[in-house]
């Protein structure tokens, strides 16, 4: 059957695939929650969940330095990579031996789309469609307050570096009720510490990854930002895409009830 991927590519896949590389943490988790142990292969070195899987499954490298000769000798008969989180070159070479289905994600539209993609692609249509059912539910029972408090929502440092309006962690703020004062960035932005006090952020969110804030990091800028709420956020609720999206919707109502504990 063919299949047409997020950023255009179609592949052709005979026969329900046997030999699958994840090269993309969040998807890979995907995988697992639908009951794919014995197909997936190969996963990179960031796909930390399952822990069962992270310890038993061929490392194929990271996500952005693939040891691509070591996934040809794995033979796939599919690779599931991501726009964003792999090199560009090295899918493009494993295009011209493997099938190899990209995805974009930019919202939870796209990510939906991908869930339900790679059940398809998988014959695990039904459980993809059930974990999709669940995830909408769990976020159209999510709550947003009517005041959304101006939010700087920072993924590294030295350089100090920001989410822009084009990426699923924007999305993923909004939906948990938080306003990107940098909304008006594309990408993943760099910003100076003046460039953050000029905005004036009533809440600054430090995640967990990709760079792994620490209590020592928010309290260094706190003294730098001294009016703002300084929160560390678990990352992968902000950024991954996959089934770990059934956590998000009661980890954004915990956060902003922590939030309305705090007067500013």
């Amino acid at each position: 059957m063919l299949f047409t991927d997020q950023t255009g590519q179609t592949i052709d896949l005979p026969a329900i695939p046997r030999r699958i590389i994840s090269l993309v943490p969040s998807q890979t988790e995907l995988l697992a929650d639908l009951g794919l142990d014995k197909e997936v292969t190969g996963i990179t070195k960031f796909c930390v969940h399952p822990k069962e899987w992270f310890h038993n499954k061929t490392r194929i490298g990271g996500t952005k330095q693939l040891h691509v000769e070591k996934i040809k000798e794995l033979q796939p008969d599919l690779i599931i990579a991501n726009k964003e989180e792999n090199v560009k070159e090295q899918i493009e070479e494993l295009s011209t031996h493997f099938p190899v289905w990209t995805s974009d994600v930019n919202d939870l539209a796209s990510a939906y789309q991908v869930m339900q993609q790679i059940g398809m692609m998988t014959n695990k249509e039904a459980k993809a469609n059930k974990i999709i059912a669940e995830i909408k539910h769990q976020f159209q029972r999510l709550t947003t307050p009517d005041y959304r408090l101006r939010t700087a929502y920072l993924i590294w440092q030295k350089p100090y570096m920001t989410i822009g309006s084009d990426t699923f962690i924007h999305s993923m703020l909004h939906v948990a009720g938080f306003n990107n004062i940098f909304a008006d960035q594309q990408r993943y932005p760099e910003i100076s510490m003046e460039e953050i006090k000029s905005v004036d952020p009533e809440i600054l969110l430090l995640p967990s990854e990709p760079f792994p804030f620490k209590e020592i990091h928010a309290s260094e800028l706190q003294k730098q930002l001294p009016n703002t709420k300084i929160i560390l956020v678990d990352g992968e609720l902000f950024s991954w895409y996959g089934s770990r999206l059934l956590k998000a919707p009661a980890y954004f109502e915990h956060l902003q009830k922590e939030i309305n504990n705090f007067k500013l």
